[in-house]
């Protein structure tokens, strides 16, 4: 899959100006990079990425005005009766992102897939807990992800982790470039609310999931890291 391949397809229909199209092409490798440094970090291949050529608007409420940005997503789907994991990568986080916010962001979203293949290899992820506004979000997402540190091998990368994402994160220099030059410029975006942002499957597509038995087995040796990290920590 080219990841650039709906970013080209929106410039042919000119969504996306020339100039911020020539943005994201020149600072692409920077997400390149990172998906490289997560894979080595980590000793497991990171899932097909790609970036979607609009911002990514989540709202709390019926309020227009208050909204949330997500410059990334895990998504689970079924194409042709197989099962993939996406990483679905906002435009503008590849175009106004710091390096480091960019690779702490795809570090965050390859925990989410990490814990979404786990749910699913034993059996208990029938549809993710729903939440109706963004504190509640945030806690839920930071108790039940791997912690970083049982994962990544890579000491800089866990800082940036860190410094990102303390209780949910929060980039503002980012924030305020996409809002004045994405979303005040009427650009492509895309409206979700909280609750529809959940991972929903049934047991039936649950069951008919093959997984690779040494990715299973890479899993299992990173949860029980991941346990005696916490216990660590507890005591």
């Amino acid at each position: 899959m080219d990841p650039l391949i709906r970013l080209k397809d929106a410039y042919i229909k000119g969504q996306i100006p020339h100039k911020t199209y020539e943005l994201i092409l020149k600072r692409f490798p920077i997400t390149i990079n990172g998906i490289n440094r997560i894979e080595k970090a980590s000793g497991i291949h990171f899932p097909i990425a790609y970036v979607e050529p609009s911002v990514i608007l989540s709202s709390p409420s019926s309020n227009p005005y208050e909204f949330g940005i997500l410059f990334a997503r895990t998504i689970p789907v079924f194409f042709e009766n197989r099962f993939q994991v996406v990483i679905q990568i906002s435009a503008p986080l590849v175009a106004y992102g710091l390096k480091g916010t960019i690779h702490a962001i795809l570090a965050h979203e390859f925990l989410h897939y990490l814990e979404l293949i786990r749910k699913i290899s034993k059996m208990n992820l029938v549809s993710d807990e729903i939440t109706g506004n963004l504190f509640e979000s945030i806690y839920a997402d930071e108790t039940r992800l791997f912690e970083a540190n049982s994962v990544f091998d890579d000491r800089m990368l866990l800082n940036h982790i860190t410094k990102r994402f303390p209780a949910g994160f929060r980039d503002y220099k980012l924030e305020d470039k996409t809002i004045k030059f994405w979303i005040n410029k009427n650009l492509p975006r895309t409206n979700i609310s909280l609750d529809s942002n959940t991972v929903k499957l049934s047991a039936e597509s649950i069951s008919k999931i093959k997984l690779d038995p040494l990715f299973l087995e890479k899993l299992n040796e990173l949860e029980q890291k991941n346990t005696r990290y916490r216990k660590k920590n507890l005591y």
